[in-house]
């Protein structure tokens, strides 16, 4: 079990901490609150003690002859500030101690996750994002906010992400070894997500039913360690925010063209998107018709690129140096037949690492959780499961892993 401390700023959010603390203890950790004094304002100190079971006390002038926030820090597994507000960063990233928080997280060798809440205006304003990428340069994981209802009577990005998936990614990161996620920073990590559409005619086309969620989270994760991250949506909806450079696409074929485009830069690509494997042969250039297709239409499908298994062959060819990994979902049943048809798979594919899901029944599309197999190339397995950046984390953890090693 881990000694987690638990940092609080002032904001409208600072209510949802207790979330948090409640999880965590559910989950039989040890947690340490320390609030700012503006925190106070918005959650009080009774409701904290007793979630965590621990007394707070958020000054720094108090018990001296311990040197509390050595101690806090030293005593910490895991640092979680949430929410953390703008002035908060600011005063993180420039190195300013002017309360027990600061000290303490100055103090301590812990891994830190820090969750920002603000308005959308405040999230986005360069200085923000300027203290952010700080931040992360020194190897702590700022989470994007969620997109969402704010105070007042806006809708935007800069909502507190949930309890549930802060919590999970601590969790995740805490248990991993967050020290090779360094190995990432400064990397250019290209990531594919979404799912490809292949066009009937101008209205109708063939697709599937990826949201995408697990290729963001993955951007997302490699940002916050520091990578140089082009992510490559296809047909995404959601706002993309917290990355270098974003490409839209639609088809394979467009896909292809992203990724052998970014190839000859990137020292890791992760093929996350959804890719159909067939597409039709001759789209029809005006909307097909019910009336005149007699009751029936025979389609034509052709096969497409496999992108991955062409990457990994053009780097061989080029003698390039790109970690890839692929994706794989499959509808396997049992954790038996996953693990072998993903054996298949990296055979066939020859990337680094495979990570290959169970969709039997629908499951996982569209949801905020994952549970996979990794397998890697030189016969290394796991298992993770969790929300879809704690399953991020850990994929990011055997990437950055294998780049150390090489």
């Amino acid at each position: 079990m881990l000694n987690v401390l638990l940092g609080i700023t002032g904001g409208i959010s600072a209510y949802k901490a207790t979330g948090i603390i409640r999880l965590l203890t559910e989950a039989g950790h040890t947690v340490k609150v320390v609030p700012t004094a503006n925190a106070l304002r918005f959650v009080g100190a009774t409701t904290l003690e007793a979630l965590s079971h621990n007394t707070v006390d958020p000054d720094l002038y108090t018990d001296v002859d311990s040197v509390k926030h050595v101690a806090l820090g030293q005593a910490a597994d895991l640092v979680i500030v949430a929410p953390a507000s703008a002035a908060f960063l600011a005063r993180f990233a420039a190195g300013i101690a002017d309360d027990l928080l600061l000290n303490t997280l100055l103090a301590t060798k812990a891994p830190i996750l820090v969750a920002p809440a603000m308005h959308t205006e405040m999230w986005q304003n360069s200085a923000t994002q300027a203290n952010v990428a700080t931040l992360r340069s020194r190897g702590v994981l700022v989470l994007e906010p969620d997109n969402g209802r704010l105070t007042g009577a806006d809708t935007g990005s800069g909502r507190l992400p949930t309890p549930e998936a802060i919590t999970q990614t601590a969790l995740a990161l805490a248990q991993g070894n967050p020290a090779n996620l360094q190995a990432l920073h400064g990397r250019h990590v290209v990531i594919t997500a979404g799912g490809t559409r292949e066009p009937i005619d101008p209205v109708r086309y063939i697709g599937n039913h990826s949201s995408g969620k697990q290729g963001i989270a993955l951007a997302n994760a490699a940002s916050a360690a520091g990578a140089r991250v082009t992510l490559i949506g296809a047909n995404l909806e959601p706002e993309i925010s917290g990355i270098d450079a974003y490409i839209s696409v639609e088809t394979a074929e467009q896909l292809a063209q992203a990724v052998n485009q970014q190839l000859p830069s990137a020292d890791v690509l992760i093929m996350a998107a959804a890719v159909s494997d067939f597409r039709v042969e001759s789209p029809l250039t005006e909307k097909l018709k019910r009336h005149v297709t007699g009751g029936e239409y025979e389609l034509r499908l052709v096969e497409n690129q496999d992108i991955l298994a062409g990457a990994v062959e053009r780097m061989r060819v080029e003698e390039l140096h790109t970690y890839t990994v692929g994706f794989a979902a499959e509808t396997a049943g049992t954790l038996e037949r996953l693990a072998s048809l993903a054996a298949t798979k990296i055979a066939a594919k020859g990337c680094d690492l495979l990570v290959a899901n169970d969709v039997s029944g629908g499951a996982v599309f569209g949801s905020s959780s994952n549970s996979v197999y990794l397998l890697a190339a030189n016969g290394s397995s796991g298992h993770v499961s969790g929300t879809k950046l704690a399953v991020a984390i850990k994929v990011l953890e055997t990437v950055a892993s294998a780049l150390s090693a090489r």
